[in-house]
């Protein structure tokens, strides 16, 4: 029982870290997009270029960092931890797919997909026991 209490207890933050570590993303790119995209290997063109940084970079780091935020609150409610690892999980996935493409990413890319990957990973070892992806922990 108190392996279970701690595996929570660490969930519970790591995903609190996620979701605070998603908003100041999202705040950065919101404040100096010009820069997060040159950072990024991203240059921005016109108004759709623009609109499809802040929709990428803004609103879906938003959206991962609310649900981060709202399984960190629910932690008897592990779907929403688990798709929160899998949003996380769904950026350097799109960049392995890519490095057959054109190769791995580079430089500050490539660590932040590293810390990517070890949150998402990180997140699903520490569910509590049951069926990945199911509504309730098993008893």
């Amino acid at each position: 029982m108190a392996n279970s209490a701690l595996r929570a207890r660490l969930r519970g933050r790591l995903l609190s870290v996620a979701a605070t570590a998603q908003s100041l993303a999202a705040l950065a790119a919101l404040l100096n997009p010009d820069r997060v995209a040159d950072a990024m290997g991203l240059f921005l063109v016109g108004v759709n270029g623009y609109s499809q940084f802040y929709a990428l970079y803004v609103g879906v780091r938003l959206a991962t960092a609310g649900l981060a935020l709202l399984a960190a609150r629910q932690g008897d409610q592990p779907i929403l931890g688990d798709l929160a690892a899998l949003s996380i999980l769904a950026q350097p996935l799109g960049r392995f797919v890519a490095a057959f493409a054109i190769g791995l990413p580079q430089g500050l890319l490539f660590v932040v997909s590293g810390i990517e990957l070890a949150v998402g990973l990180a997140l699903i070892g520490l569910r509590p026991r049951g069926r990945f992806l199911s509504i309730r922990p098993s008893p």
